[in-house]
């Protein structure tokens, strides 16, 4: 018998000891996992112990119907006092939040996002002042902070109202006596094109551009693909995603984003070629957004990268437009809802404005009316329904109870601001909750967070929610579509399921 003969007769021999040594290994491998994946259960059992807790699958978590998730909350918030263990699958679990002394605990600490959850945004929005921690945190911060300072916000004042102006022409066109429009896209649009002259120095008209509305498809993809990657437990690893259909569409989705993003860095940084432009920033006090970032200097005097740029952009972009357009469109879905507040609301900025061909800066604090809807509406419908921590130490909470470092807390706002115990019959809407004699916890009304990490654009959000308000009820009166009452569900920022759709009628 010759050698290569002598090799065919060894080689099934070869193959089979190399897959029992493969099986073996896969074994092995395996019970290391379910161990890991134990003994995390276990620590997170007795982390929890002192909390109740609906029953819960060992394995699956606790099962919540798609979309009943924000219901199934505030079943639990009457339950289960302070705070509750929600489980996400058998060794993963959050510490559920809604009372305002735990709230005022959690945001007067320093604990980072939680890196297992806002790690699946930065393919998308890349590592900007959302998902940043600790230093380089506070370095973008400090760095942006002037970007917001009153003498920048003032003229953005009668910038938004050129943008109001321009959706409320188009719904002038659009109506109809028997039809009702779906508001949130066009309040999106609306937004978008806001932020963009605002914070980017934008020249275009951004509501009548097609690539703008894919931009804002996309953003309303990753919103989705984003929460439910969250729950899946076969979708945390990063490869296993990119293979699937889900992970596929976030890449498209992405690049979508990037593309308009990089094309307003773009513009701008050719505007900046200008002589007579840069002259202009040269005489400027203070600087925009978008112009901070470009001529930024950090700590050891080098610019701002085109990743770390671009991550700050991408960040103001998304958050800047979709977290005001969800506040504007709830708002006037309670407006609609509420007909003797929205009444209250006009003849207030009837009073004020006139025919509201003019609307300052120095306006923004003579319509406390309409602003404590605004805010009644802002504590039933928050624009970012949660924000999640993880701890970086221990903490004691005043009721005695704690939680070791390690675990994930989510704080729900939406929990919050529907809890009885800080909110009296908390489903009605009730403005007078926010008169100027009212009282309440510090912590119980957190439409933009609260502590150091609170929203940076707060008082832009707010001037841009009474402007819309405002010169909306001057043109038009809402009513609600009897039809198509929406159904709020938690995204990144508080959508609804079925859109909000509302009857306008014109006013004469």
């Amino acid at each position: 018998m010759n050698v290569s003969a002598l090799s065919l007769t060894r080689l099934p021999g070869s193959i089979s000891g190399f897959l029992q040594l493969a099986s073996l290994l896969g074994l092995l491998l395996f019970l290391f996992k379910a161990a890991q994946l134990y003994l995390r259960r276990q620590w997170l059992l007795k982390a929890f112990q002192q909390f109740p807790s609906a029953p819960s699958h060992w394995l699956f978590g606790h099962k919540i119907q798609k979309d009943q998730e924000l219901q199934q909350i505030l079943s639990w918030v009457e339950k289960f006092p302070s705070a509750f263990p929600r489980w996400l699958w058998g060794s993963k679990a959050h510490m559920v939040i809604y009372d305002p002394d735990y709230m005022k605990v959690i945001l007067g600490r320093s604990d980072p996002k939680a890196s297992g959850t806002y790690r699946f945004l930065a393919p998308w929005i890349g590592y900007g002042l959302l998902l940043i921690n600790e230093q380089t945190w506070f370095q973008h911060r400090r760095m942006l902070t002037p970007a917001f300072h009153y003498d920048i916000l003032k003229p953005y004042v009668g910038i938004v109202a050129d943008s109001v102006r321009v959706m409320l022409d188009k719904w002038e066109k659009l109506i109809d006596k028997d039809s009702s429009v779906e508001v949130f896209q066009h309040i999106s649009m609306m937004t978008l094109d806001s932020i963009m002259k605002c914070a980017f120095s934008y020249q275009g008209n951004v509501q009548l551009d097609r690539h703008s509305q894919s931009y804002i498809k996309a953003i309303g993809d990753l919103n989705n693909l984003f929460f439910d990657r969250v729950r899946n437990a076969f979708h945390q690893n990063d490869t296993i995603y990119g293979l699937s259909s889900d992970g596929r569409l976030f890449h498209r989705a992405c690049q979508l984003a990037h593309e308009h993003t990089d094309q307003v860095i773009k513009e701008r940084k050719a505007q900046l070629q200008n002589e007579r432009e840069l002259e202009k920033i040269r005489r400027k006090r203070r600087l925009d957004f978008l112009d901070i970032l470009l001529f930024a200097k950090m700590e050891n005097g080098s610019s701002l990268s085109d990743e770390d740029l671009r991550a700050e952009v991408d960040t103001f972009m998304f958050e800047g437009h979709d977290t005001t357009a969800s506040a504007i469109s709830w708002i006037f879905y309670a407006l609609a809802a509420h007909p003797e507040h929205q009444k209250k609301c006009r003849e207030e900025v009837q009073s004020l404005l006139g025919d509201g061909a003019s609307i300052t800066w120095d306006h923004m604090d003579q319509m406390p009316y309409t602003t404590m809807c605004i805010k009644e509406a802002l504590r039933i419908y928050p624009p970012v329904p949660v924000v999640v921590r993880e701890l970086k130490t221990p903490v004691t909470f005043p009721d005695g109870r704690s939680l070791p470092k390690g675990i994930i807390v989510t704080l729900s706002f939406y929990g919050l601001h529907h809890n009885s115990k800080a909110w009296p019959n908390p489903e009605v809407y009730d403005p007078f909750r926010f008169a100027p004699d009212s009282s309440r916890h510090s912590h119980s009304f957190l439409p933009f967070s609260g502590g150091a990490r609170n929203c940076i654009g707060k008082q832009f959000a707010m001037n841009e929610l009474k402007v819309a308000v405002a010169l909306t009820l001057l043109r038009f009166e809402l009513l609600p579509d009897p039809t198509r009452i929406p159904f709020p569900i938690p995204r990144l920022v508080l959508k609804s399921k079925n859109g909000i759709h509302l009857r306008l009628r014109k006013l004469h």
